[in-house]
């Protein structure tokens, strides 16, 4: 008899369930899910979205800053395995927010088909984490940005906490 084995989880999934983000947030019914998924043992993330009619840039392709979002939210999974990795967070949550996206748009993007993602950590230590990250459809990258992320600590009497969340 064969086992069944599960699916595996996304990044999202397992550590921002209850996350409304409009990018990668499970439980935003109208945003984008975007779920990314450890790779090889190299510690790249890949991930696969499917544009809709509505993320049109009004030439037939993808809009840029849809483009934008899933290349910043790509890179804030990869920052949240990264930290995990290398000891940086305590207590599982997102310490980091983005400080900075270096973007260039090198061909149009498909509106009719699937893109797929790839990042990994560039750099990381306790105060800044950089994140290269990338959109391939037919063999060729269409979008690659440079992602920096910083610590982020609330101060005192500052409303919130650490972030629970990508950004």
């Amino acid at each position: 008899m064969m086992e069944r084995t599960e699916p595996p989880m996304s990044v999202q999934d397992r550590y921002f369930p209850d996350l409304t983000c409009f990018g990668c947030g499970p439980r935003n019914d109208k945003g984008l899910r975007l779920k990314s998924f450890l790779g090889e043992a190299d510690g790249t993330l890949g991930a696969t979205f499917r544009p809709w009619p509505e993320h049109d840039n009004g030439l037939g392709f993808l809009n840029g800053g849809i483009i934008a979002t899933l290349l910043d939210c790509h890179s804030a999974a990869s920052v949240v395995v990264t930290s995990e990795r290398e000891g940086l967070v305590p207590d599982g949550t997102l310490q980091y927010v983005t400080a900075g996206l270096d973007l260039r748009y090198q061909r149009p993007s498909p509106l009719h088909d699937h893109v797929d993602l790839v990042a990994w950590a560039a750099s990381a230590d306790e105060r800044v984490i950089v994140i290269d990250v990338e959109l391939w459809w037919q063999e060729k990258v269409r979008a690659a940005a440079t992602v920096t992320w910083k610590r982020w600590r609330p101060r005192p009497g500052h409303v919130g906490g650490p972030a629970t969340a990508p950004h």
